[in-house]
């Protein structure tokens, strides 16, 4: 039974403090509808979708009426396109991508992930028929998501595919100039990709998921960031020890959340992902963390050891709170979507290179960046593989979400709007890794994956 003064508290979490569940995702496997007919294999796609989540969107909602707690997003995932359109006897693959838009719009979700490929070892036809498609298929759907895994730990780095990404992102700003380049954010360039992510533009439906299942994502920096502010100046210890308490009631709520959906809808619970994933919104800023911890704007020295604090205790607490945690979770700090990152990096304090130190120790990696719209392919692919070399020598998943914003310069806004938010352009070094890149080939797994 819960007391009087947690129910109470859990109310002011929600009402004061920006608590909410950022997403529902139903993860579908779609490997069942491959056929050497594109016209088959498309049809089978939405039919499948459409049956699988026809009331996933008022399955939220009625929670949110009944629980009172706020459900930001509704969201599919799917097997990787690329598993599934290879046996199709074609050299397009954009009709995928338009089925997946058409079943996301018939019912009724935000977004649908899963126009992926995993190429962490090298490519196969339809691999590469899906990398080449990406800028087409997001500049001509609306709620499409890519993502590419181009490393793991025990593969190692597939630069070839790391060089082909660094051109994929700028063809995918171009073609969607008129958007501030807003397709690159629907694409994610990761390594160590998780099966059972829930949050965009990340999330596909791994190939050793079920059939179907509720993956849920929570959020509340808002509220770690008042539990922070609360302690004055407690030492590291009791700092520490309150991040994790509050970790393991704002999971207990996902965990609530993951468990009624996952009933209403007949399907299994996945898991609970308790990444703290902020927003524009006012009080709603991993960077306010931070800087309620001592510092005085997020980016100072000392900013990469608070976030491992703090991505440290969120774990503990949220594992603590679930027993089925999955996907990211931590922290993530997405410049764009968070309203302190983007005064820290307007005030100077904060850089791409401090923002790839922090990488190392939190969630994802470089997340909604963007950099002057005139960088050249080969700088992205470089900041590719610096934050995926990250990810692979430490055992862990990193991202890179990157917006060559076309026609913007250094100290440019470029205006997203919603949750994206707006994004301060970023200085990029200007120095070249063309012939780096260049080289091509795969980067070997380091001595870490004969680690059993």
């Amino acid at each position: 039974m819960f007391s009087r003064n947690e129910i109470i508290e859990t109310i002011n979490m929600i009402r004061q403090e920006n608590l909410d569940i950022r997403t529902i995702t139903m993860g579908i496997s779609l490997r069942d509808c491959a056929s050497e007919s594109v016209e088959r294999a498309t049809g089978r796609i939405y039919d499948k979708i459409c049956r699988y989540a026809e009331k996933l969107v008022k399955t939220g909602e009625d929670i949110e009426r009944e629980f009172g707690i706020p459900i930001i997003n509704k969201r599919i995932a799917v097997t990787p396109i690329a598993l599934v359109a290879e046996s199709s006897n074609t050299n397009d693959y954009t009709p995928f991508a338009k089925a997946l838009d058409r079943a996301a719009a018939n019912v009724g979700v935000n977004f649908i992930g899963g126009y992926s490929a995993l190429v962490h070892k090298g490519y196969t036809r339809g691999d590469r028929l899906l990398v080449e498609s990406i800028p087409e298929a997001l500049a001509t759907t609306e709620r499409v998501c890519s993502s590419v895994n181009v490393a793991t730990t025990k593969a190692g780095i597939n630069m070839d595919a790391v060089m082909d990404m660094g051109r994929i992102i700028k063809e995918c700003a171009e073609r969607t100039r008129d958007m501030g380049g807003f397709g690159c954010a629907k694409l994610v360039v990761f390594a160590n990709a998780p099966e059972d992510n829930p949050f965009m533009a990340g999330a596909f439906h791994g190939i050793g998921e079920p059939e179907c299942v509720i993956n849920v994502g929570v959020s509340g920096p808002g509220v770690v960031a008042s539990a922070v502010r609360a302690l004055g100046d407690a030492d590291f210890g009791t700092l520490a020890e309150t991040v994790k308490r509050t970790a393991f009631k704002i999971t207990r709520v996902g965990q609530l959340v993951a468990q009624e959906a996952a009933a209403r809808l007949n399907v299994p619970f996945g898991i609970v992902d308790l990444s703290l994933a902020p927003t524009p919104a006012i009080g709603d800023s991993v960077a306010r963390i931070l800087e309620e911890m001592g510092l005085e704007r997020c980016g100072a020295h000392g900013t990469t050891a608070a976030l491992a604090l703090l991505n440290d205790a969120v774990k503990k607490g949220g594992v603590m709170a679930s027993s089925q945690v999955g996907g990211l979770s931590g922290a993530f700090i997405p410049v764009s979507e968070d309203a302190g990152m983007i005064e820290a990096v307007n005030a100077g304090a904060l850089c791409l290179e401090k923002l790839e130190a922090m990488t190392c120790v939190c969630s994802v990696g470089l997340d909604m960046i963007a950099i002057p719209g005139d960088t050249p392919a080969s700088t992205i692919s470089a900041i590719i593989a610096d934050e995926v070399a990250i990810g692979v020598v430490n055992q862990k998943t990193t991202a890179i979400r990157i917006i060559p914003a076309p026609g913007k310069k250094e100290g440019d806004m470029v205006e997203f709007g919603g949750l994206f938010g707006s994004a301060p352009v970023m200085a990029v070094n200007p120095y070249s890794a063309e012939r780096f890149i260049s080289r091509g080939g795969r980067i070997p797994a380091p001595l870490q994956s004969l680690k059993n």
